[in-house]
């Protein structure tokens, strides 16, 4: 299948907002998507709604977390994705950053629909929604799947 990936490539030291992807080798989290659970997924899954928010506000106790908040998000946070827009109608959040939590090292890491493949992300792996709905179908936490993110030459210095 073809993906793309952070508009400026891969890293090994990711910091928020570089535009870069991290190298490693990741767990996938909750399937997500603004569509009712697809059919034949084992993934846990959440329909996103106008209320879920990806916090990246390296300054706020959410961060790189999952919120629902039903209040104006500008007065909380300083900076948050929204869940629910056309690129996230399906995805599932990678474990990148999220045990333990550094801030400043990267937040919101997904797996999801993209803009095109020649359009890069900034930051998230990104495919057709075509073969984002197959790819979650495929996997099944009981296998404990992972992605594994990087160049040849960059994966050389992951353990």
């Amino acid at each position: 299948m073809k993906g793309v990936i952070g508009k400026n490539g891969f890293t090994t030291s990711k910091k928020e907002g570089d535009g870069k992807s991290p190298v490693g080798i990741y767990s996938f989290g909750t399937a997500f998507g603004s569509e009712t659970k697809p059919g034949g997924l084992k993934l846990g899954y959440k329909k996103t709604t106008e209320y879920d928010y990806w916090i990246d506000d390296q300054t706020s106790q959410d961060y790189n977390k999952w919120k629902t908040y039903k209040g104006n998000p500008a007065d909380k946070w300083k900076s948050f994705e929204r869940m629910n827009h056309e690129l996230y109608k399906y995805g599932t959040v990678i474990h990148y950053n999220t045990n333990p939590i550094v801030k400043g090292k990267g937040s919101a890491i997904f797996l999801h629909v993209w803009r095109g493949e020649t359009k890069p992300t900034a930051g998230c792996v990104a495919m057709a929604e075509k073969n984002v709905l197959a790819l979650l179908k495929w996997l099944d936490p009981a296998q404990e799947p992972h992605i594994i993110m990087g160049t040849e030459e960059s994966l050389k210095s992951v353990k």
